[in-house]
This record gives structure tokens, C-alpha cells and sequence, in this order.
């Protein structure tokens, strides 16, 4: 039976760090607000844009903010966003035995052109982005609906993440998981929820192949 190997994107294949950080201080300040300091946006990366924006502390409507986010992330995210060491290496690698898939809480569209930009979205069959659900990581959703679309066997099947949310989510869909320590998740927090923590997605690709 061919494997399936679902990847997060950001800590896990692309840094878009800056991009993001500097999306959510002109968010901020189109509403004449002190935006807060990097590290505290940096540490919830990988929830989706609304509830980071809450956890940060923004009271009202919080898809305005997303809605400005998104208009300047989309303009600098292509500039400002690099693939992650070996992410490159990993990718082509899971792809002479597995089929692969994107399950990211980043929006689907600006995903698969930052993917098309880096030359890499041919490698992947299916990409679940937050508006492809409605219940975003750590909720199983997002893996189940690639799943689904793949037809793929749960018992084959891998979910590759570098935070709690992609791990969590993996459980909770009946699926294995490997976290990475390349992104913005702590190695003691991902145990917690898989027994497989590696370097990096080329680590865990060969791993997952190694079985």
C-alpha cells in the first residue's frame, strides 16, 4: 500500500516569518494601534489568522484585521518567505513513494501561489487551506478532508507538522504523525502528542520511509 504524507507549511516546509510578523504590524496600525511585540505574534504562528488576532487581544471584528493582514501579506509573502532547509530535499524525497498533500491553516489561495512561486506545488495532490473547512487544526477536519479526497488508508497515512496543532489533529483523525523541531513548536510540547519528533521534514520523510 503507498503512503500518504500531509505537510504543515509554515515551520515545517517555509519560513514566513517576517512576512507574517510584518503583516500583523500593518494590520495594527491601520487601526492606529501598537501592534504587539514580535515574539508574541511568533509563538501562536499556526493558528489561524482570526484567533491569533484574538489571542493577541483584539476586541471587535477581528476579520477586519484579517483583512488588512491579508492585503499586505499577499503583496510582500513572495519576497519574504524562503523555503526551510531540506524542506526542498524532504519534498522530492517523500515523493518517490508517497503521495503528498498540504493541511495548513494559511488561506489556500495565497498557499498554492506561494508553492507555484517556489516550485514545488506540482509535487503536492491536494492542498486544505483555512477556507477549505470549516473547522481549522488542531480539529481533525483538515486531514480528514484530504484523506477523503485521496482516498488514502489511515494505516499508511502520516500528518508532518512542528506544532501541537498538526499533531493534535493527526490524532484525532486516526492518522500517524512526526513533529519537527524546525519550526515554532517545543520539542517537550510536541511529545506530548507524538512519540516521532525529528530535526527537520527530510528527517522525518526518511523516517517515515524507513517503516
Amino acid at each position: 500500500m503507498q503512503k500518504t504524507i500531509l505537510f504543515d507549511l509554515d515551520g515545517t516546509l517555509i519560513d514566513s516569518t517576517d512576512a507574517i510578523v510584518e503583516g500583523f504590524k500593518v494590520a495594527y496600525s491601520n487601526f492606529n494601534l501598537i501592534a504587539p511585540k514580535d515574539e508574541e505574534i511568533i509563538k501562536l504562528i499556526g493558528y489561524p489568522l482570526d484567533i491569533m488576532f484574538e489571542k493577541l487581544g483584539v476586541r471587535g471584528d477581528v476579520w477586519d484585521y484579517v483583512g488588512a493582514y491579508k492585503e499586505h501579506y499577499r503583496v510582500i509573502s513572495k519576497q519574504k518567505t524562503t523555503l526551510l532547509p531540506f524542506a526542498k530535499e524532504a519534498i522530492e524525497k517523500a515523493a518517490t513513494y508517497a503521495r503528498l498533500g498540504i493541511v495548513t491553516t494559511k488561506t489556500a489561495r495565497y498557499s498554492q501561489e506561494l508553492l507555484e512561486h517556489m516550485n514545488i506545488m506540482h509535487h503536492f495532490e491536494i492542498l486544505i487551506g483555512r477556507e477549505s473547512v470549516e473547522n481549522p487544526k488542531p480539529h481533525p477536519e483538515p486531514i480528514l478532508k484530504a484523506m477523503s479526497i485521496l482516498e488514502a488508508n489511515p494505516q499508511f497515512s502520516w500528518m508532518v507538522g512542528d506544532t501541537i496543532l498538526d499533531l493534535e489533529a493527526a490524532k484525532k483523525a486516526g492518522i500517524f504523525s512526526v513533529g519537527v523541531l524546525c519550526g515554532y513548536g517545543e520539542k517537550e510540547e510536541l511529545q506530548k502528542y507524538s512519540k516521532h519528533i525529528k530535526n527537520n521534514s527530510l528527517e522525518a520523510v526518511e523516517f517515515i520511509n524507513s517503516l
